[in-house]
């Protein structure tokens, strides 16, 4: 029998409660799927991938850095959790995907990268290889030919007349140098045909540092070409922040990049968000450094709109965007690392102010991990909570720790943490749940996954996938439902 026989279990019935709201897990549409011999980075995407009218499940995945994986990109039935379709790849897939119907069957196709130049597009239909960017098998041929992760694309206006949006995104950061070694290959922003991945545009970074940065592209009033919003230097490099267009990454030449910030000691490595914050419908940028500075800039010409340092905090996950105070301008949420690379044992969380960048709400939750939280107005009072991953450990008598992680919900009202749904078992290392309507029933189903070791807490030697069909209502807009919002491009549309 397939090793990825599938195995599902429905949830009892369990009540949500929330801040004097309940709602009620529907358990008959719920389901666990398990995959042994894997664990995941990536965030989870949604498409209808059969037809049937109900969302399905796209993830990266695989083994440890560097080993291949036979099931690195795998696809979930989003009413039975069965799997799907499942592709190998040479080393680990830690993007998540970019959803865009390349075959013109009416079926999203995924585009999706990783490690070790691993870039695919996928028929979303059957699972079939499209094109990938560099078809060696060998690692050591990767690294020779100058390619290195890839990281979340974006797709941006056709710029080869082929009539179908391309893709816009970074290629950089080399595992095999040493921590602290400067001596680093430079990134790249590449544009790629999103037709049959051939390269059409090579821009290395202004600064000559590395990126691991996932780019967004925020469209120009009135015109083809996008701001792009970059950084480069990593957990023990310093970095910058740069907006450029789309137009100088064409020309292959960033040299005219306006630097937004500089931080010496450590870069930039979670993608940026886009949002208004002066109410002057073009969207402003918010981005996190590695060393916990949250800078906020005008989006025409990019002056300082206030900084924030989250005392003590390095931060590899993104900004989760709401309303979480009674203004009507968006919020900001982190869920960061306390402590410095490589001692990083715990998480802090913070609530942003986004008029002046003053700190809201603190909280200490749970054990070191990278994922970003989401955002979605359960308690229906026009203002947004936070649904997030919490890893914990208990220890018994004989001092053996064994590791957990539950969902929780942040109810900045009443400045309250509650869980959400069941307690599993194993650790989330930076998966951050989808939240949304899977199946058109209005009510809200979470996407959530972690691995399953009770012992261990980096590991990829088991997966679980949930699917948490509730009967909480929906509230009519949902812009940061997933990992880099809703639609998945860093911006925040109201």
């Amino acid at each position: 029998m397939d090793k990825f026989a599938f195995y599902a279990h429905t949830f009892s019935i369990v009540t949500l409660l929330l801040a004097g709201a309940s709602a009620t897990l529907r358990g008959q549409s719920s389901w666990t799927t398990q995959l042994p011999g894997i664990g995941t980075f990536s965030s989870p995407r949604v498409t209808d991938l059969t037809g049937d009218g109900i969302g399905d499940i796209i993830l990266g995945a695989g083994r440890k850095e560097l080993h291949a994986s036979d099931s690195a990109i795998i696809a979930l039935d989003g009413a039975t959790g069965r799997l799907l379709w499942r592709v190998a790849a040479r080393d680990q897939i830690f993007g998540s995907a970019a959803l865009k119907d390349i075959t013109g069957d009416g079926i999203d196709d995924v585009i999706i990268g990783g490690r070790s130049a691993e870039l695919k597009a996928i028929d979303g239909a059957s699972g079939d290889l499209l094109w990938e960017f560099f078809s060696a098998s060998r690692l050591k041929k990767v690294r020779k030919a100058n390619w290195y992760n890839f990281y979340n694309p974006q797709f941006i206006p056709d710029q080869n007349a082929d009539g179908l949006e391309d893709i816009l995104v970074s290629n950089g950061g080399d595992v095999l140098v040493e921590a602290y070694d400067p001596d680093r290959p430079t990134g790249h922003l590449l544009v790629l045909s999103a037709r049959d991945g051939s390269l059409l545009a090579k821009a290395p970074m202004p600064d000559g540092k590395e990126i691991y940065m996932s780019v967004i592209a925020i469209p120009n009033k009135g015109g083809e070409d996008r701001t792009i919003i970059f950084g480069t230097g990593g957990e023990t490099i310093g970095g910058n922040l740069y907006a450029t267009t789309l137009s100088d990454v064409m020309r292959e030449d960033l040299s005219s990049a306006r630097r937004l910030a500089s931080s010496p000691d450590k870069g930039f490595i979670a993608p940026p968000v886009a949002v208004d914050l002066t109410g002057d419908t073009l969207l402003d940028i918010v981005a996190i450094s590695v060393a916990g500075d949250v800078l906020a800039f005008e989006g025409e010409r990019f002056e300082p709109l206030w900084t924030t340092t989250l005392p003590d905090t390095e931060a590899y996950s993104s900004l989760a965007v709401g309303y979480f105070t009674e203004d009507t301008i968006p919020d900001f949420f982190a869920s960061v690392a306390q402590g410095e690379w490589p001692a990083l044992e715990w998480n802090r969380q913070f609530m942003i102010n986004g008029i002046n960048g003053t700190i809201a709400f603190t909280d200490s939750l749970g054990f070191y991990q990278t994922s970003t939280a989401v955002a979605i107005d359960l308690t229906g009072d026009q203002r947004d909570e936070i649904l997030m991953s919490v890893n914990y450990q208990q220890v018994n008598e004989l001092f053996q720790k064994f590791f957990y992680n539950i969902l929780v919900a942040i109810d900045f009202s009443r400045n309250d943490v509650k869980q959400l749904g069941e307690l599993f078992e194993g650790s989330n290392i930076s998966s951050s749940p989808w939240i949304g309507d899977l199946d058109g029933d209005h009510n809200l189903d979470i996407i959530y996954c972690h691995g399953n070791s009770l012992r261990h807490t980096y590991t990829f030697d088991g997966l679980q996938i949930h699917r948490i069909a509730t009967e909480t209502p929906l509230p009519k807009s949902l812009p940061w439902g997933a990992y880099m919002g809703s639609d998945y491009n860093g911006l925040f549309q109201k």
